[in-house]
């Protein structure tokens, strides 16, 4: 048969918050329950997620996640900060919940990826559907690209913020001469995400003083766009 449809059953601490942050991203609650388990469905077109809630349950030491295949990582993350902004201010970037930007993933083929890790502490991973489009991120080039992403890969994928930053503040110990602009605002960008996951806001500060030191040509600036955007993002989240 190949009309089977596979849901994840996620868990949380409160259905309340589940639904509620789901609602800013766009979904819609589709089936509620309290009794003889509490128990949510929400959905955003053909995304279905569904939830318990476990009473004592902590976010912070959940191991949920799941996988959802999308033919534009890029629109979906547009979609999700815009509610995030409508609805906080800002695109939530540290805590429980927020969202990473969308990324080439070194372990994914060079292909797209962002995460979002909701109430729960559930890791929602969205990532380029490789079947639709399998057109990877120009193989990096270079020791700073190459630091990033190693970087997205142990912050983006695996979590470990804390080398994440241990990579990219290597990096950005070493300056050379033939260093890529753009990749260094890139760097910086995410090394100022990462740092305000960290709860570093004083890094963070000291990594958007230096991206704006960085000397870019208008072309520069146009393949920086993502990283420039981050580094509002990440400024509007500090203040």
């Amino acid at each position: 048969m190949a009309d089977e449809v596979t849901v994840p059953l996620l868990p949380c601490a409160s259905l309340d918050d589940i639904v509620a942050f789901y609602e800013v991203l766009g979904f819609r609650t589709t089936h509620r329950q309290r009794k003889p388990n509490p128990y949510v469905a929400v959905q955003r077109e053909d995304l279905h997620l569904h939830f318990f809630e476990m009473p004592g349950f902590d976010p912070q030491q959940s191991y949920g996640s799941c996988l959802v295949l999308t033919s534009d990582t890029g629109e979906l993350y547009r979609a999700f900060a815009a509610g995030m902004r409508a609805a906080y201010g800002k695109v939530l970037i540290s805590g429980t919940p927020r969202m990473t930007r969308p990324r080439a993933r070194k372990n994914y083929d060079g292909l797209s990826g962002f995460s979002v890790i909701d109430p729960g502490g559930n890791w929602i991973r969205v990532v380029q559907n490789a079947v639709v489009d399998r057109t990877p991120a120009p193989t990096p080039t270079g020791r700073l690209a190459n630091a990033l992403a190693n970087a997205v890969v142990q912050g983006d994928s695996k979590g470990d913020l804390r080398q994440a930053a241990r990579i990219l503040d290597t990096a950005l110990s070493r300056p050379e001469a033939g260093d890529d602009p753009v990749a260094l605002a890139e760097v910086l960008a995410y090394r100022a995400e990462v740092a305000m996951a960290l709860h570093e806001p004083a890094t963070a500060a000291e990594m958007l003083a230096r991206i704006d030191r960085v000397a870019l040509s208008a072309e520069d600036t146009e393949r920086a766009k993502a990283a420039l955007q981050s580094a509002i993002d990440t400024a509007v989240a500090l203040a």
